[in-house]
């Protein structure tokens, strides 16, 4: 019997590609997203999040939404409940080298008797962003927080030239090629494997100076043909 799974999803690149690589293992039954309450989630990414029920419509795959309360340790309860209601073997998530967000997942997997799979985990940065791209994934930049990343940075396109500049940004200044550290924030807008194409219709730039938010006001799902 295959492996039932539940990918954790925020419609950005790492979820997106991690949840795909571990169709591989077995059945992908959700995509499950926390929405938290405080922007200042320790666990749950932010930025953009209501739009994670538009991509994974996109993607083709039953979604869960829940709200969390965003505080430390507390939000982990919240992904519980959720996880307790479905009926899945293993937990999928994103994690490529933050031990704060896997350590955790570990241990609520653990005690649910779930499997944690990390289809990314200890990956060179450059190289898996890289392979998202080869592998065909529409990448947008929607949040920068880090020295040498500007507000032009928000709403591009990830193509091999903007790789290239982010590993020289590392070079430079030691930021993830990846964003892993919250570094970049990021949208998948198409995949080979997806059902629907993701427009952006309308959106702002925010940028305080030394952060910034690509903020999306509306976006559509466009019929691939």
């Amino acid at each position: 019997m295959k492996v039932r799974l539940a990918a954790l999803f925020t419609g950005g690149k790492d979820s997106t590609y991690a949840a795909h690589l571990a169709e591989d293992l077995g059945e992908l039954r959700y995509l499950v997203t926390m929405i938290p309450q405080r922007e200042d989630s320790w666990m749950f990414h932010t930025v953009n999040i209501g739009l994670a029920s538009l991509i994974a419509e996109a993607y083709g795959v039953e979604h869960v939404a829940a709200s969390t309360s965003g505080v430390k340790e507390e939000e982990l309860q919240d992904l519980r409940r959720v996880l307790e209601g479905l009926d899945v073997d293993a937990v999928v998530s994103g994690a490529i080298a933050s031990n704060y967000q896997r350590r955790r997942i570990d241990k609520l997997c653990r005690q649910l008797g779930l499997r944690h799979i990390t289809p990314l985990w200890g990956r060179e940065p450059a190289e898996l962003l890289g392979e998202m791209l080869e592998a065909g994934l529409r990448i947008m930049v929607t949040g920068v927080a880090a020295l040498g990343l500007d507000e032009r940075w928000l709403g591009r396109i990830l193509d091999e030239e903007a790789l290239g500049e982010l590993v020289e940004l590392n070079r430079r200044y030691g930021i993830n090629v990846c964003g892993d550290g919250g570094e970049v924030e990021t949208l998948v807008l198409d995949a080979p494997w997806f059902r629907y194409r993701v427009e952006i219709m309308e959106a702002e730039r925010l940028w305080d100076g030394v952060r910034g938010v690509y903020h999306i006001r509306r976006a559509e799902l466009i019929p691939k043909g």
